[in-house]
């Protein structure tokens, strides 16, 4: 746990603020309610999870135990992890935040080929957050998704936005070029992928994940200084090209 609360602690002290888990990654619950107690940080953080179940009672059983392994009664955001039974587990999470018990509700999924399903699932029901993948070398949800959410007010969490690391592979052993320190403020190839996600209007925050205190510093550094225009956007994506 030690370092997880280094990464913590400098997630808090940087600025940051939306913590996104779900039952299904492990203890990644638990601990995160366990990080967030020891740092005294429930009031500064946006705690938000997701429910990945069949069936009403099955959804609502997890919800619970999601309750009690972040240490807290009230989430901000719980989504639906990857449209599993999304209709059923959506009217759960309405009649939760009818309770008062959420704050937001949303739908989620992390590769490209499910975006005209997340649409889909956009023209039936009202969401506040889509959680979607999004990064220099995966740009569908630039077409229609990210548009759509911006045009109905949905907020939107990007996640993959290094692909799992296969953007990393794609600049190993290149050096920055001058200009992305010079006109865009940033100092490493993560916060210019970062910096390439965050320009997008449509986009609210980007939940990039490390288990690494140096990481987290790193990446916190993408949300200071500018940001590029168009004309900056196509010449990062040519460095990964």
């Amino acid at each position: 746990m030690a370092p997880l609360e280094q990464v913590l602690k400098a997630f808090l002290e940087g600025g940051g603020k939306v913590i996104d888990t779900a039952p299904s990654y492990g203890d990644a619950e638990a601990v995160s309610g366990e990080l967030v107690k020891r740092a005294g940080g429930r009031g500064k953080v946006f705690l938000a999870t997701k429910v990945s179940s069949t069936g009403l009672d099955a959804g609502l059983r997890q919800i619970e135990a999601s309750f009690a392994a972040l240490q807290t009664d009230k989430i901000d955001l719980i989504q639906v992890h990857n449209l599993q039974d999304t209709a059923t587990q959506l009217k759960l999470l309405r009649e939760l935040k009818e309770q008062g018990r959420i704050r937001y509700i949303g739908i989620t999924h992390y590769v490209e080929s499910a975006h005209d399903d997340l649409l889909a699932v956009l023209a039936k029901e009202k969401v506040d957050f889509v959680q979607v993948n999004y990064s220099i070398g995966a740009r569908n949800a630039e077409k229609r998704l990210l548009p759509y959410c911006a045009d109905k007010g949905i907020a939107t969490l990007i996640n993959r936005t290094y692909e799992a690391g296969r953007l990393f592979a794609k600049v190993k052993g290149k050096a920055l070029p001058a200009w992305a320190q010079s006109e865009l403020d940033a100092t490493s190839w993560a916060q210019l992928m970062l910096k390439f996600v965050l320009a997008n209007p449509a986009v609210t925050t980007v939940i990039p994940a490390t288990s690494q205190p140096k990481y987290m510093l790193d990446n916190l550094l993408a949300g200071q200084g500018r940001l590029p225009n168009a004309q900056q956007l196509q010449r990062i994506a040519a460095e990964f090209a």
